[in-house]
């Protein structure tokens, strides 16, 4: 049975670098989606998507308002985990850890490659509250873009993340549920790999 690297890798992130170069090269759309699990402090989940646009040594970055749900969680709750599922490629990561903020000037940074209209978007959208009509947020878009005809600034409230890995599972799809899960967990500032049962 292929384990696609993950029998003899040692670093999770390498290997993820790979699956998700592989992935970006097999997937229709969005080979960098993952699910986000949060919880409040009481142990209350939510999970929904988002984009990873960068994987370094610190961990997974994705960028979102603060102020909405996932952001105030993560404000309570520092702690969460992302599912990137590959369907195409019959694999799937885990991966669960703590969650901080990136410095702003790198959100600036990445705030400032998105179209105008994503960061007019993002600056209308009172994310994850009542809105009281399509209407209301195209209205809003509108009079951004009337106040910011040049640069558009990027809100305090729009903010980087990097959810520092402390344990990445990978899944390979296997025959009659054969499945082989590799799990790297963090040690020190190595990592330790255990194959577990399907």
């Amino acid at each position: 049975m292929e384990d696609f690297g993950a029998e003899t890798a040692s670093d999770p992130i390498a290997l993820f670098s790979v699956w998700l170069s592989d992935a970006e090269g097999a997937e229709l759309n969005d080979p960098n989606a993952a699910a986000l699990a949060t919880a409040t402090t009481s142990g209350v989940p939510s999970v929904r998507m988002v984009l990873v646009k960068r994987i370094d040594e610190r961990g997974f970055c994705f960028f979102t308002n603060a102020e909405s749900r996932k952001g105030r969680e993560l404000r309570q709750n520092p702690r969460a985990a992302m599912c990137f599922h590959w369907k195409s490629l019959r694999r799937q990561v885990r991966v669960e850890g703590t969650v901080t903020e990136i410095p702003g000037a790198e959100a600036d940074a990445y705030f400032h490659t998105r179209t105008r209209m994503s960061q007019l978007s993002a600056l209308a959208s009172a994310q994850s509250r009542v809105l009281a009509s399509r209407e209301v947020l195209e209205s809003r878009v509108r009079e951004f873009g009337t106040k910011y005809p040049g640069e558009v600034p990027r809100p305090d409230f729009w903010k980087g993340y990097v959810l520092r890995p402390e344990r990445v599972e990978f899944w390979i799809n296997g025959v009659a549920r054969l499945h082989d899960r590799f799990l790297f967990v963090r040690a020190g500032d190595g990592w330790v790999k255990e194959r577990l049962y399907p």
